[in-house]
C-alpha cells in the first residue's frame, strides 16, 4: 500500500501545472492573457506563453481536458462585451486565439464550461444577463443560443445596488444545476443543466434564494461532493453556507471575512475549497488586502483560523493547484501575483519567493497536465 501510495505521489508532483492569468490590458496590442509554468516543487512561475488577441479579459476559466482556454472579455468596455476562446498546447506550450463571440450584456465577469466540453456560460455585471453558447470539437465557441436578461431587482445599498448584477456562474459538481450569484438583487439564482438539450439552461425550472439585504453575493463555490455551498459576499464581508444536499439551498451559518475591529469597506471577491476539503480560502480586498483562511468543520460549518496578507493591493481571484500545496492570488492594482505555500495540516500560507509582475491581473487558473 505504501508503495501505491508512492508511486501515486510520484505520479502527481511529476505532472506539468500551468497557471492562467487575464489581465486588464485597457487596448489591444498589449499581453491580455498569460500562461506561465508552476514549479511543483519551489512554487516558482515561469512565464511560456501570451496572447494579445482579445481586451481587458476580466475572468477566464479552463476547459476539463485543458486543450481550451476561455475568457469573458472587454470587461471595462461600454456596450461591447465578448467571450473569446483559445487552443493551449502543454507539449508546444503554445497559446493560439481561436475565436469570440459577443454576449449581449455590458460587462461580462465570469465564464464557465461544463466538463463535457460542449457548453460555456457566461454572466455579466452592468445588464445583468446570462449567455449560453454551444462549443466546438476544435474549442471554438458558436453562436449564443440562450440569452435570459434581468432587468428587476434591486438592494438597499443604493450605490451598487441600484438595479440587478449577475456576478458569477458556477456549476455543482455533477453538473446538473448551476447557481448565479445576483450582487445587485441579493438573490442566488438557480437553473438546472442538461447537456443534451438544444438549450440547456431551462428557464421554466429555475428558482432563487433570497440573500440577506445589502450581501451583495460574488462568488459561489462547492464541495467536492456537492452538499455544500458556499457563497462570499462582496458588499457585506461575509461567507454565507449552504446545505445543499436536496438540491436546494438552506443556510446553515453565516461568517465575517474579517475581524471584529473592521466595521466597513467591505470587497470581499473570491472563495475556494482546498483539494483535501479541509479548509476555506477567501480574498478581501478594500482597505485588508488578504486571504481569510477557514477550517471546515463537522456538516461544512467554517471556523476562522486567520488571515495572510497577499502583499499587495486588491487580491480578486485566487486558485489552489491540484496538489494543495500552492495558493496563487492575483492582486490587480499593484499588478502582481503572489505564490503562497501551504501548510497541508494546519492550512496556513507561507509566501514563496518574490511578486511576480502582470499588468492589472484579473484572474487566475491552475491545471495540471
Amino acid at each position: 500500500v505504501l508503495f501505491i501510495s508512492f508511486l501515486i505521489g510520484t505520479s502527481l508532483y511529476s505532472q506539468k501545472q500551468f497557471v492562467f492569468f487575464g489581465s486588464y490590458n485597457w487596448d489591444k496590442g498589449s499581453e491580455a492573457v498569460y500562461v506561465y509554468e508552476l514549479d511543483n516543487d519551489t512554487g516558482k512561475l515561469s512565464k511560456v506563453a501570451s496572447s494579445s488577441d482579445v481586451i481587458n479579459p476580466g475572468y477566464i476559466t479552463v476547459s476539463s481536458d485543458g486543450k481550451y482556454i476561455y475568457a469573458s472579455s472587454d470587461a471595462k468596455t461600454p456596450n461591447y462585451g465578448t467571450v473569446s476562446s483559445f487552443a493551449f498546447d502543454a507539449d508546444k506550450k503554445s497559446l493560439t486565439f481561436l475565436n469570440q463571440q459577443k454576449t449581449g450584456g455590458e460587462n461580462p465577469v465570469y465564464v464557465n464550461v461544463d466538463k463535457s466540453g460542449k457548453w460555456l456560460i457566461n454572466a455579466t455585471y452592468n445588464q445583468a444577463t446570462i449567455s449560453v453558447f454551444p462549443l466546438l470539437e476544435n474549442g471554438k465557441i458558436d453562436s449564443m443560443v440562450q440569452h435570459f436578461e434581468f432587468t428587476e431587482g434591486s438592494g438597499v445599498n443604493t450605490k451598487r445596488q441600484e438595479k440587478a448584477h449577475t456576478h458569477s456562474a458556477v456549476f455543482s459538481p455533477e453538473f446538473k444545476t448551476v447557481l448565479f450569484a445576483d450582487l445587485g438583487a441579493d438573490k442566488i439564482l438557480q437553473y438546472p443543466f442538461y447537456s443534451t438539450k438544444k438549450q440547456p439552461l431551462v428557464d421554466s425550472q429555475s428558482i432563487f434564494i433570497n440573500t440577506k439585504p445589502g450581501s451583495g453575493p460574488r462568488h459561489i463555490t462547492f464541495s467536492k461532493d456537492g452538499k455544500l455551498a458556499y457563497s462570499i459576499e462582496e458588499l457585506a464581508g461575509m461567507i454565507s453556507v449552504y446545505d445543499f444536499s436536496e438540491n436546494e439551498l438552506k443556510e446553515i451559518q453565516r461568517i465575517a471575512t474579517h475581524p471584529d475591529k473592521i466595521k466597513g469597506g467591505f470587497e470581499s471577491s473570491d472563495v475556494h475549497i482546498s483539494p483535501d476539503g479541509k479548509f476555506l480560502y477567501a480574498t478581501n480586498r478594500g482597505k485588508e488586502n488578504n486571504i481569510a483562511i477557514y477550517k471546515i468543520l463537522n456538516y461544512g460549518k467554517l471556523e476562522s483560523i486567520g488571515y495572510q496578507k497577499t502583499g499587495g493591493k486588491h487580491p480578486r481571484t485566487l486558485a489552489i493547484d491540484e496538489t494543495g500545496k500552492f495558493i496563487i492570488v492575483t492582486n490587480v492594482n499593484s499588478q502582481d501575483v503572489t505564490v503562497f505555500r501551504r501548510n497541508l495540516e494546519t492550512g496556513m500560507l507561507k509566501k514563496v519567493g518574490k511578486p511576480v509582475k502582470i499588468n492589472h491581473p484579473t484572474c487566475v487558473k491552475i491545471k495540471m497536465y
